[in-house]
């Protein structure tokens, strides 16, 4: 296989886009003879004829014109290797809050693509709840969060739509019991809506402890003290999901909304949204995200 020159090619994308051979040479700052050498080596590497001479104007060949496209392309992406890779400007912090239940598959999946993308830059990765996060925002203290919500604030994005799971102990028998036993932290944005749907469906109830320890959660779940709802797969160890066959209500939908894209000043905080929204996008088709094959949420 043979090789094109990215330097011949934009000096024929320069040439094409500037309507003659000095002009290119004065955007290239190059000399008009540096220039026409480069697209003599570049026809006689493709064996083909590019350019025509119409009068004292420089037209494109039918060949050539094929060719445009494939050199702008090519001189482009050769551009974004180059800046990303060794620009300056790419270079800093990005802050990025998520909700402790979703940082796996599909963050942790994103932030191996960013990186590649983007080596000198730290993602500044903060867990935590989804109130928590959108007070942070307002302060300042992140470039973008994503939230789990039954609604979406104006300033947000709804980037999916995920299916909740009652959750409990492996072989547990806590959830056939009334009042019903829930483990939920003070901060969960679960816990009302939860409670909200018990009390329209009449299943009475109790808070089983009260903690602000997604780790006292977890171990009091795990030794079927309580239950609880999370995204569907997304259990932590040790808890799996209720087969209940219809004792206990069905759970709406929880939104992963994305904040603070709209208001980024950072190429590299957009790039990290995108990836963001196409990993969630590839999750829901079964498409591959980072490079493995992950199965929808739910």
């Amino acid at each position: 296989m043979r090789n094109l020159d990215i330097t011949a090619l934009r000096s024929f994308v320069a040439i094409a886009e500037t309507g003659g051979v000095t002009r290119a040479a004065g955007l290239l700052n190059l000399t008009q003879s540096a220039v026409s050498m480069q697209i003599k080596r570049l026809e006689e590497s493709l064996d083909l004829k590019l350019l025509e001479r119409v009068g004292r104007q420089v037209e494109l060949s039918p060949t050539g014109e094929q060719l445009l496209s494939y050199a702008r392309r090519m001189v482009a992406l050769n551009d974004e290797i180059m800046t990303k890779l060794t620009d300056k400007g790419f270079e800093g912090v990005v802050s990025l809050g998520v909700p402790h239940d979703i940082v796996y598959p599909v963050v942790s999946k994103v932030l191996q693509q960013f990186r590649a993308q983007f080596p000198n830059v730290q993602v500044d990765l903060r867990a935590s709840f989804t109130r928590e996060l959108q007070e942070g925002l307002s302060r300042g203290e992140f470039d973008l969060i994503l939230t789990t919500e039954e609604g979406l604030m104006p300033t947000g994005e709804t980037i999916s739509r995920a299916k909740m799971s009652w959750t409990g102990a492996e072989n547990g028998i806590i959830w056939r019991q009334r009042p019903l036993k829930l483990g939920f932290s003070r901060r969960c944005m679960f816990r009302p809506l939860v409670q909200k749907v018990l009390d329209r469906e009449g299943i009475a109830w109790e808070m089983a402890l009260e903690t602000d320890s997604d780790r006292t959660i977890e171990a009091s779940i795990g030794a079927d003290l309580a239950v609880c709802v999370v995204i569907a797969g997304t259990e932590p160890p040790h808890m799996v999901p209720i087969h209940h066959g219809g004792a206990l209500p069905d759970l709406p939908e929880s939104l992963i909304n994305m904040y603070g894209a709209e208001q980024a000043q950072s190429q590299i905080v957009s790039a990290l949204a995108e990836l963001l929204r196409q990993g969630y996008a590839d999750l829901k088709s079964g498409a591959r995200v980072g490079g493995s094959v992950l199965r929808e949420v739910g």
